[in-house]
Parts: C-alpha cells; structure tokens; sequence
C-alpha cells in the first residue's frame, strides 16, 4: 500500500508543491513550524528510514534538497534554512526544510503554524519560482 506521502508525489492528494523532478518531491508541510517548512521526499521508494535508501537515491535526495533550501531561502526571509531528519510520524524518509530566524524555530515540541490556504499557496509558488529560476 502507497504511503501518504507517495500519493502527494503522485497527485492522487493534493499539496503544496514547491518543487518536483522526475524522482524527488517537495512541498509544504501542512503543520509547518515556520512559514516556508517544505518536507523533501524520494517518489519511488518509501522506505522510512534514511539510512536505509540506496547511495543514489540518498545522494539524489540530499542534492534535491539543498536546491530547493536554496530556493526557500531566496523565497522566504530567514537566517538560514534548518534540516531535520525525524521519519516518526509517517513511514516515508523525509527531510524537513524550515526557514529559521534562531535555532529554537527547528524544536518539534513548539506550537505549528496554521495557515490559510491562500497563504500556503502563495508561499509555494514563490518557493517554487525561485526554484525554477535554478
């Protein structure tokens, strides 16, 4: 059975998406704790550990992500783009981007945003037109 996260990359659930190639996908977190917070995902395997990708999809996933974290800087005002790898909540390897102003924005336990939809999607398309711009 397809994880969630595979049904978002195939289009069968709608996203935010900010950024896509032919094997790596990238959109908005809908529980985001920052404006920006985009999860990074390989689309053809759903292992749910990292560690357990094979080198090419590994390395494929983490080049993808640094584009896109370049893009999310250049969309979204922050300090820097934080990184976290968690994999807990879904079954699918993951990468967390999230815009940071100090380091306490990347803590997990804090209150997540709750976004418009008009917000999340203008956030996406300009990460997504900087993306483009790459």
């Amino acid at each position: 059975m397809a994880t969630i996260f595979s049904r978002i990359a195939a289009g069968e659930i709608p996203s935010w998406k900010v950024a896509e190639n032919e094997d790596y996908y990238a959109f908005l977190d809908i529980s985001p704790l920052a404006k920006g917070h985009t999860l990074v995902i390989p689309k053809h395997v759903e292992d749910d550990y990292i560690f357990h990708l094979d080198e090419l999809t590994y390395a494929g996933l983490w080049a993808f992500a640094r584009k896109v974290a370049v893009a999310l800087k250049a969309a979204v005002p922050c300090k820097r783009v934080g990184v976290a790898v968690l994999g807990m909540e879904v079954p699918h390897t993951h990468i967390h981007l999230v815009p940071l102003q100090t380091e306490g924005d990347l803590d997990f336990r804090k209150q997540h945003l709750s976004l418009e939809a008009e917000e999340m999607k203008t956030i996406a398309d300009s990460i997504l037109a900087e993306y483009e711009k790459l």
